[in-house]
Parts: C-alpha cells; structure tokens; sequence
C-alpha cells in the first residue's frame, strides 16, 4: 500500500517571498546603518544603575547619505540623528544643566529638541570643534528621592539632527567626549561602546558650594548681565523689564544691538525706553498668532518677529511720555564702562508680551533664549542660557521704606571672547626713533572679503612713518619705494590691508639712562566719531615705571593684568571721522587723530630692555575692543642714538598740551 505524507507542503514560489519579505524587514530595519554594528543601541550599562551623581550619555542612531553625491569622502556630507542623555542619578538637585558634546567630524547642528546652544548661536550652527548645550525648556533636573523616582522630572533627552562630513563606512561617527560642565563636578574620561558613550559624572568632594540662602540659583558675574524681570501678568500676556548692566571695567558698548529668541510662539505689543527694527504684522497674522487671536489688530504690533532686533532710542526720546520716561534709558545705544562713569555703565528698557495656548496661564512664564548683542565697535560677548534667579527687588513706587518683587526673574551672562585671528575691529603698528621703518598692522587684521589682486597671508611690507598718515589704498606707492630704498623683498602679490577702522601706532620716543618716553597716536579711518573714546594698555615689565601721560587723561589699573586706562580730556574726547584732504580732486583722505607722550621711569623697572620689546604693549583695546598687534618688534638701524633728551621731550609734551588747551578754549 502506497503511503502519502499527510504534511503540508509550502510551494516554491511562496518560500521565496517570504524568504524576501523577510531580507526586506531586515534591510528596512537596518536603514541608513553604513557601518559593521548593525545592532541596536544597547541597554543602559550597569554603570548607570551605580552612578551617585549625574549621568551623561550619547547614542548614534542612524546617518544617510545627502546630495550632492561626490567622489571624495571627505567631502560628502551625511545626515545624522543622535540623543543626548542627562540623568540625575544622585541626591542633589541640578538646577541649570550643562553639557559638551566634543563633535569632531565638521557637524553642523540643524536641530536640538530639548536644549539650546550656548553663546545663542543660530541653527543651523557650525559644532565640529565642539559645543555646550543648556536645557530649555527643562533646565533643571530634580533627584529620585525628591519625586518619588520620576523620571520625567530626573532625567531630560536631547535629541539632535545635523549634518556631518569626513566619515565613510564603515567607520562610526561618535563625538570625543561628552560631559557635565556644570560646576562643582568632575567628570572621568568617557567610555564608548560601538554607537553609545557615557560618564557619569559626581560632585567633587573638595568643592565646597556656597550657602544658598535663595530658592533659585545665586546671581551670577561676568562682563555683562542682562536681567529678564516679570512685573506684570495677565491671563495671555505680560509686562517685562530688561537691565543691561556692563561689568567689566574695560568693557563697552556703543549703538548695541539686542536679539533673542522666542521659543513659543510670543510676540512684543508694545516697547518703552527701546524698539525694534523691524515693524511687520505679516509673521503675526500669518502664524499661530493670527490663528488664535482672530479679531486682534495687528497693524500697531511693535514686532511679530521670532528673532527681533532691538536697539536702544536716541536720547530725545528720554522725556517722552509715550516711550521715554524709564531711567537709564534713551542713550542712543552706549554703555560706558564703570571706570569711566557708573551711571552710564546700565541700560534699561520694557516691552509687552503676548503669549500663545497652552501658555495663556498667569504663571506659565518663560524668558526668550539665544541672547546675542554687539555694537560699532565693541567686544565680542558670548552669552549663556537664561537662569531663574530670585525675583529682583524695586524700590516701592511710592517713596515709602518698602521694596516690591518682580514676579519671576532671570538672568543672562555674557563673557567677552577674545577676536579670532583676521576678525579683530583694530589693530596696533609698531614704530622707534632707533628703527627706520614702521612694522604695519598685521595683514587682514579685520579681516579680507576681496583677495583677488592681493595676498591675505603675505607678511605686511614695512613703511615710512609718514604712510601712516594716508589711508592704505595710497600706500602702495610709499611702500614700492621703501622697499627699494631699504632693499626689502616686494611680494607679488602685494599683501592686503588691514582693513581695520582704528589703528594705533606706539612709538618708542627716547631711551637713556634713568628713563624712557613713548608716545600713542590714535587713527580713526571711519567716517563717524568716537564720542567718550578710551584706551587700554597692558604692559609687562614697563608697567612699574609708568610716569604720567601728558595729553590724555591717564589711570593706572594694576588690578587688571597692569593696565594703563586713558581717554580724552574735558573738550578732546571726540576722535572724529575720516576726512577730506585739502583737495580732494587731489589729495588722500586724512584720518581723524588723537596723540599723546607717555613717560615712564627705570627705578622701578631694573634690568628693561626698551629696544628688545620690553618697551611695547603686550595688549592694546579701544572701546572695550582688543586690537590686533604685530608679530615681531621694530629693528634697530644702524647708527641711531636717542636724538632728544628727556627734559627737552617733557617740556615738549607739555607745550603741546598747553597749545591744545588754548586752542580748545
């Protein structure tokens, strides 16, 4: 008897589509995964579950290939998805997180849900040398034992989107490092598995905190504090005060401009003691702002921008009733450091603010982010996340021995970054009675946008002092003809500007045996004054020696790195603009200037080399701006001796300065 197999047989064709639904799910589920370890990221290591402090990971996820499509790898650009991951594992509360991501691979940082950067720079951001992410809107990460193990309010998820370059597979894009910065805790080196690395990072048992006495975070100092006050709130919107207030005592600012961000949706109804540049309701009617407030009139909104850019009103605006009437406002933009007028070192403006659902509540308030400000000619001040502090105190309105609170504060730090090489706005030129030639501004000091007819990297041609006086496009000339009398090398191309608006020439006047004079000239090359001008010298080994300056008025600050603070007396403190020459068919703009004879004494100083450097300033800053200074000291010719003495070079200063005062009065 024949037997049969009574098992069910599965055709052919039906094995190889399920064998190809099946390579189908594998691939979808390995999607953009252009590296060996196609695993999934594992679970949290045992590290986590025994970490007493703060806990800090970052997982890859996944990466695809973007256009253009090229040959070379290190020049194809991918796009890249990662997280973040902060949790408080330990028994103290973090209020105002911060971390460092070390990205290395030329990231461009296009997105951060859950955080912001640090210094308030715009997405899409260049990374790839790193960057400090803050929490927004959750910046402060509560413990286990003070929510009964909520997680949502210990821990926060940082998830970024960017683009990156340089990594072909199958090669794992991972940062260098990751971890806390805030401080008071010390970070191990981080450990990396495949597409996940973590630290965890505990309170450093020598750092001793200081005694909070305050709900929020303590105030903090730096070169500039903005404070975001809440005076006023209302179901849906808010009256708020922001205070400028400019620290550092070599710091400024003129004509600043203010911009944040709004990151809900916000919009400013009405401005006092300020405005914005730009007044267009289109963003409001079009927006979520349109959408919700339908029968509202945006035609006499202030600004409807999500990045605004406010300035400071002129000061004839001060007494007006209907913007005007705030103290330290309407100072057309300038803020004076303190070592030259503490009432002018603050600046103060309101604005209303209108909210957006689901934040209509009177109590949900939060503070714009990305705080950026800069001005004509200024320092480069990077700023910080906005912190809740205590709210700030007022004098009572009406004159009786109370104070009245804000009903929320924060406050915005910012710290001057020193300029990057070719983004300075100054720049120094180095000159001697003992050296014939002048050693220039660096080339592109501030910078070069047009180098087709000139070499950006070429070493600045040394000059005759009198080039000095003509502004550099008539230089050329002066500076063929020194080369050839003093047997100089010409590069072709020649070597570009400086391209700076101030320069500042020091000159090593005289040199004998008790002591020494120098003398500084000032060159605006702008077309507009410095009004209230100063500058700042900072010496080495000169500095005990410093005597007197005869034409400005001069402070010596030791407390700052030995620093000689000058500005211009009662009547010479415009440095005007650029002007006309005599014929101007003919002759070269000449540039507004200001100089003055310093004296300095050796007693105080043995042992000075004025000629080997030792007489030139290691840092120069005008308006609160470090300039560019050159790279190598004026070189002795041969023969030259100090031709003037001291008493006749002091009496000479003097006479001068007497002349000046006449001619003023």
């Amino acid at each position: 008897m024949k037997t049969t197999s009574t098992a069910m047989r599965i055709p052919w064709k039906v094995v190889s589509c399920i064998v190809l639904v099946l390579f189908c799910f594998n691939v979808q589920t390995c999607k953009a995964q252009d590296y060996e370890d196609s695993t999934t990221p594992a679970a949290p290591p045992p590290e986590q579950e025994t970490c007493d402090g703060i806990f800090v990971s970052y997982t890859f996820l996944e990466r695809e290939k973007e256009f253009p499509h090229v040959k070379n790898a290190s020049a194809q650009s991918w796009a890249f998805s990662s997280m973040a991951t902060v949790l408080n594992a330990g028994a103290y509360e973090l209020k105002s997180w911060q971390i460092y991501v070390g990205f290395q691979h030329n990231e461009i940082l296009v997105s951060a849900d859950g955080a912001v950067i640090v210094g308030g720079d715009d997405l899409p951001a260049p990374v790839g040398n790193g960057t400090h992410l803050a929490g927004y809107p959750q910046s402060d990460l509560k413990t286990a034992i003070d929510t009964a193990g909520d997680v949502n309010q210990m821990q926060v998820q940082v998830k970024m989107k960017g683009t990156q370059f340089g990594v072909k597979p199958p090669g794992i894009p991972m940062p260098k490092t990751i971890k806390l910065v805030n401080e008071g805790y010390k970070c191990p080196a981080t450990k990396r598995h495949a597409s996940y690395m973590y630290v965890c990072c505990v309170r450093n048992p020598k750092y001793k905190p200081k005694v909070i006495k305050t709900k929020f975070l303590p105030r903090q100092y730096g070169d500039l504090s903005f404070t975001y006050d809440v005076l006023q709130a209302y179901e849906g919107k808010y009256q708020a005060q922001v205070t400028i207030d400019n620290i550092n005592p070599l710091g400024r600012l003129d004509h600043w401009n203010l911009t944040w961000e709004w990151m809900r949706n916000e919009f400013i109804n009405t401005m006092k003691g300020a405005y914005t540049h730009k007044k267009d309701p289109s963003e409001c009617l079009y927006g979520p702002a349109g959408q919700y407030y339908q029968d509202f009139d945006f035609s006499t909104v202030m600004n409807c921008e999500k990045r605004p850019i406010i300035s400071d009103l002129p000061a004839e605006r001060k007494d007006d009733e209907k913007v005007g009437k705030l103290p330290y406002c309407c100072r057309n933009g300038t803020l004076l450091p303190t070592t030259m007028n503490e009432t002018k070192a603050r600046s103060i403006f309101q604005l209303e603010v209108f909210k957006l659902p689901p934040d209509m509540n009177r109590t949900a308030l939060y503070p714009p982010q990305n705080w950026k400000i800069n001005g004509v000619l200024n320092p480069n001040y990077k700023c910080g996340a906005p912190i809740r502090v205590d709210p700030t105190e007022f004098p009572d309105p009406s004159g009786l021995a109370s104070t009245s609170n804000a009903i929320a504060s924060w406050q915005v730090t910012c710290n001057i970054t020193r300029p990057k090489a070719k983004q300075a706005r100054c720049c120094v030129s180095f000159s001697a009675y003992y050296a014939a030639s002048v050693v220039p501004c660096p080339t592109c000091a501030c910078g070069c946008e047009n180098t087709e007819h000139c070499n950006p990297n070429a070493r600045a041609m040394p000059l005759p002092s009198e080039a000095l006086l003509v502004p550099f496009a008539n230089r050329t000339e002066k500076a063929k003809a020194w080369a050839k009398i003093k047997h100089h090398e010409v590069p072709n191309p020649l070597p570009c500007p400086d391209n700076c608006g101030v320069s500042i020439n020091w000159h090593v006047d005289t040199d004998y045996k008790t002591g020494w004079t120098a003398r500084i000239t000032l060159f605006n090359w702008d077309d507009f004054a410095f009004e209230d001008w100063f500058t700042a010298i900072q010496m080495k080994k000169a500095y005990p020696g410093y005597e007197n300056v005869y034409s400005f008025n001069g402070t010596k600050l030791p407390q700052l790195n030995n620093t000689i603070f000058m500005q211009g007396l009662p009547g010479l403190n415009f440095l005007v603009g650029e002007v006309n020459g005599t014929h101007p068919d003919t002759d070269p703009r000449v540039p507004g200037k200001q100089q003055s004879v310093i004296s300095f004494l050796k007693k105080h100083t043995p042992g000075i080399n004025v000629a080997q450097g030792d007489g030139f300033p290691t840092k120069v800053i005008f308006n609160g701006e470090e300039c560019a200074l050159p790279t190598e000291f004026p070189k002795r010719s041969g023969g030259h001796r100090s031709r003037v003495g001291f008493l006749p070079a002091l009496l000479l200063a003097i006479l001068s300065f007497v002349l000046m005062a006449d001619f003023f009065h």
